[in-house]
């Protein structure tokens, strides 16, 4: 079998012409098969009507259509509409929709993961799991318009999920395919392909004849602040990297991210501008998205404002762009971390509820036990072992420790309340004696559960910080 979706056009229909000769075919059928690869694309060969039934059995088992499925999709009340797309290996990648007026780009990604850490992007926080095929990339765009023939994007960009650059035998390939007129017929300027400074990929791009777009990952003015943000800094230096972007035939775009407190003086506007102007540079300033970081904030809009107008001051084109998509996980890797943690967390309380043993053990404290102090005092542990003497709420004295049931529950008497969380009482009420490691596990989960949902409170706060 051949995989023809990750053929180049002019390669396709090589192989295509081959296979039909070979089947004793007419020569016509190429010019029929071929529009349902990328031009007018069908989900299976059974529906290409158009070609006789035999014909397409023969296609499905030869020449068979790879499909993404889709697991997730989110829509946002501004329109930006999310994708999750399951490879079929376990993985899963992301791809971004943001309508604009007559304008639909899509964001799509090339890697499932990135192993360059940005701090700033929650791809990063994955690490690097696989790189995409030239199909698994090109297909992003493939099956929106198979949702809908008027998603099909007039834009494309590779800003989603890894970086381009480390990838780029495949991108190569999908750059062709995105840009042929045979393929998805894009316009290389409505191609844009974003990299933070992978210098010998980076060469390869600019040998391409076809007028494809870059934007470089920059976000920091200073070799120092760039390598606290990017770790990339220590392999690829900015000096290095905007040499080679002033041997760029085209024009090219920063992108810079603005957060609060760490790249958003207007000092850091001055040395941004004095980066851009020999270059002819457009900045996109980027408001960054609350779900990308949620140990990080976004700076505020007067002061995203008078950062723009600092490098438009010094003759540097600036744009501020609006953070899309903030209602749902738009940001790059968001909805796959996000998903992926919540996957974790029901898979613990599963073998929780089953009664599996994943306690792994008492706690190893390097000094002395920190919980030494409470049982001096007398407080009860949670895994319901009285201290005596345990001070109830409004009671100055000490109280007596509470009788432990048969089942293994307690019967406290009127004095003898002890101060505990919600989720403590819940425990204790059930009075199930349950193991100790059980309601410790539990205890975990919960945490995790509350450290994935995080997200959703700091993108409601930087909602109201906008406003």
């Amino acid at each position: 079998m051949v995989d023809i979706l990750s053929l180049v056009p002019n390669a396709s229909g090589v192989a295509l012409a081959q296979w039909l000769e070979e089947r004793g075919e007419p020569a016509y059928r190429a010019r029929q098969i071929l529009p349902r690869l990328w031009q007018r694309p069908v989900g299976s060969w059974d529906d290409a009507t158009e070609l006789p039934a035999a014909l397409r059995r023969a296609l499905a088992g030869a020449l068979p259509l790879r499909r993404l499925s889709l697991s997730t999709r989110q829509v946002s009340q501004d329109g930006t509409e999310k994708f999750l797309w399951d490879l079929g290996d376990g993985e899963a990648v992301e791809s971004v929709l943001i309508p604009e007026g007559k304008r639909r780009t899509l964001c799509i990604s090339s890697q499932v993961g990135c192993a360059l850490g940005c701090v700033f992007c929650a791809t990063g926080r994955m690490g690097f799991r696989r790189n995409l095929s030239v199909a698994e990339i090109v297909c992003q765009v493939r099956e929106v318009m198979l949702l809908d023939v008027a998603l099909k994007p007039t834009n494309v960009v590779f800003m989603g999920m890894g970086e381009p650059l480390l990838n780029w035998e495949a991108v190569d390939g999908a750059l062709t395919i995105l840009n042929h007129a045979d393929g998805v017929a894009i316009g290389a300027r409505h191609i844009t392909v974003s990299t933070v400074g992978i210098l010998p990929s980076l060469a390869k791009l600019a040998q391409r004849p076809e007028q494809f777009r870059l934007a470089l990952s920059l976000h920091a003015p200073t070799p120092e602040l760039r390598h606290a943000l990017m770790p990339i800094e220590k392999k690829y230096a900015l000096p290095a990297v905007m040499e080679a972007l002033a041997r760029f035939r085209r024009r090219v775009t920063l992108e810079y991210v603005l957060i609060e407190g760490k790249n958003d003086a207007l000092e850091q506007a001055d040395q941004l501008a004095q980066l851009a102007r020999p270059l002819g540079a457009l900045v996109n300033l980027l408001p960054l998205h609350p779900g990308g970081a949620p140990d990080l904030s976004p700076s505020p809009r007067a002061r995203m404002i008078a950062f723009e107008r600092r490098l438009r001051r010094h003759g540097v084109e600036a744009v501020l762009r609006r953070s899309r998509g903030l209602d749902i996980s738009a940001a790059c890797g968001q909805l796959r971390v996000e998903l992926e943690a919540r996957r974790k967390v029901r898979h613990r309380l599963r073998r929780v509820a089953i009664g599996e043993d994943i306690d792994p053990g008492p706690p190893q404290y390097p000094g002395p036990d920190p919980r030494e102090p409470r049982r001096a005092a007398g407080v009860q542990d949670f895994d319901r072992h009285a201290r005596p003497g345990a001070p109830g709420p409004g009671h100055g004295e000490r109280g007596a420790a509470p009788a432990v049931s048969a089942a293994g529950g307690e019967r406290r008497g009127a004095g003898d309340q002890y101060p505990m969380s919600a989720f403590q009482k819940s425990t204790v009420s059930r009075g199930s004696g349950q193991r100790p490691s059980i309601t410790r596990a539990m205890r975990r989960a919960a945490t995790c559960f509350r450290i994935a949902s995080r997200s959703w409170g700091t993108r409601a706060a930087s909602e109201r910080r906008s406003s």
